[in-house]
């Protein structure tokens, strides 16, 4: 059996949480950042869980070696 290749795109958004959940960042943080407030730019910072388990089982497709805490 050769081994699944990994996007890397896929790789580079997500992450698992120490307790194993799929984490997401947010789109849209990288360009005209200037016009947001403060408190929205730093909502950015942020990782999001993924709730949905059609996207959950995507991600898990794209990127079988991703790191499992």
């Amino acid at each position: 059996m050769p081994k699944i290749k990994t996007h890397k795109a896929t790789a580079k958004r997500f992450k698992y949480s120490g307790r194993g959940k799929l984490m997401r960042t947010k789109g849209g943080k990288s360009h005209l950042r200037r016009r947001k407030s403060k408190r929205v730019k730093r909502l950015y910072d942020e990782m999001l869980r993924v709730n949905t388990p059609a996207d959950i089982k995507r991600v898990r497709r794209l990127a079988p070696y991703l790191k499992k805490s």
